[in-house]
């Protein structure tokens, strides 16, 4: 078996997107899919954070205030490196 990878980010941890985050589908309120949710730089912070099985990767549900968004590391840095 193979070991979870282990998060990169804690819960509670302050956020910003790394770049522009889109819905792809996943977002079934969101008036249409590939509309713009949160632009890159968008503060937030992590409320939960998940495993993909399959991928072994952990996901991120991030609260930017407008919306919660599951995101991969990729698509958020760290609030503090974001302001540096």
């Amino acid at each position: 078996m193979i070991e979870p990878r282990e998060p990169k980010y804690q819960w509670g941890q302050p956020v910003v997107a790394a770049i522009d985050l889109y819905n792809d589908g996943s977002l079934p309120d969101a008036p249409q899919e590939d509309i713009l949710l949160i632009v890159a730089g968008g503060p937030g912070e992590i409320v939960q954070i998940g495993h993909h099985d399959e991928a072994n990767v952990p996901i991120y549900l991030v609260d930017f205030g407008v919306v919660v968004l599951g995101c991969l590391e990729e698509e958020i840095a760290p609030m503090a490196e974001a302001m540096a």
